[in-house]
């Protein structure tokens, strides 16, 4: 009687791969980051300690956003009209 019509959804393969694009910039960076920062906390007797500490905290930053946005990315190549 009431029968819905179901439409297939295609995904967006060009917003798809910019998120995978995001995701491939995130990944060195998540490995990046965390290595500065352990470089910086070795040495905290030198003067570039705070630059190089501060630095690691931006590329973490940035690690964190890519990944955020290449996964708000990907979901809105899957799920939006």
């Amino acid at each position: 009687m009431f029968e819905k019509q179901l439409t297939m959804r295609h995904t967006n393969k060009d917003k798809l791969f910019k998120g995978i694009k995001f995701l491939a910039g995130a990944l060195p960076l998540f490995f990046l980051g965390p290595t500065i920062m352990y470089s910086a906390f070795s040495n905290q007797d030198k003067p570039l300690y705070w630059p190089v500490l501060i630095f690691s905290f931006l590329v973490c930053a940035g690690a964190m956003f890519l990944m955020f946005r290449g996964i708000k990315t990907i979901m809105s190549s899957m799920f939006d009209d």
